[in-house]
């Protein structure tokens, strides 16, 4: 199966053969554990679900310590789901490292953004802001008209203005893995990933390849 969750741990840059750098985000990928398996014949559809990053007990609910002692797995904080194919055996209790992955495939990697709070119009959406001429002194940043006249007569759902920019669930999609580090648990992939260092990230075979 190809997927893991991780952690983001930072930016770097890494040369090819060639000498040209690279930019990459590197991604501390597992070791992560299956804590069950999904069954086309009992639950519908077939997936596994995946635990990461060991917590003590007393910090994680009492029903998911049951769920994960019936596989014997140490208290897992994250788990995740993850489809799989008809043909792809895996049993609980499994591990999974970055070994499933190799340099020069394609992955989508899914992360909450980082949160920017209340934002106006032109960092939100990207708005070009007022004229600076013609009388106008302190409308070089605002959003303009937002509505038509008597018709209709009322601001239409869903027009970009100001408000909460940020902490959404995105998808970085068809990454390249560019290095694989299996003694320490490392990801590199090329370009961006969203979120903050230290944020959690699920990674997964890219749809579009």
């Amino acid at each position: 199966m190809k997927g893991l969750i991780g952690k983001k741990v930072g930016m770097t840059q890494i040369f090819d053969a060639s000498g040209s750098a690279k930019p990459v985000t590197l991604i501390e990928a597992g070791p992560c554990y299956v804590t069950q398996v999904r069954l086309q014949e009992r639950d519908g559809y077939r997936a596994v679900q995946l635990g990461f990053g060991e917590s003590k007990p007393r910090r994680m609910p009492g029903g998911e310590l049951g769920h994960l002692k019936k596989s014997n797995l140490p208290p897992l904080r994250h788990l995740r789901e993850f489809r799989i194919q008809q043909d792809e055996l895996v049993k609980e209790g499994d591990q999974v490292t970055v070994e499933v992955f190799a340099i020069g495939e394609r992955v989508d990697i899914v992360a909450i953004s980082k949160g920017k709070g209340f934002q106006g119009g032109m960092k939100r959406h990207g708005f070009s802001g007022g004229p600076k001429t013609h009388g106008q002194s302190d409308r070089q940043r605002a959003v303009g008209s937002i509505g038509s006249t008597s018709t209709p007569g009322r601001v239409y759902k869903g027009t970009r203005m100001p408000g909460h920019m940020g902490s959404e669930r995105v998808t970085s999609q068809n990454l390249r893995i560019e290095w694989v580090d299996t003694e320490r648990n490392l990801l590199g992939v090329n370009g961006s990933v969203p979120g903050p260092r230290g944020g959690l990230v699920v990674i997964k075979a890219a749809r579009k390849q």
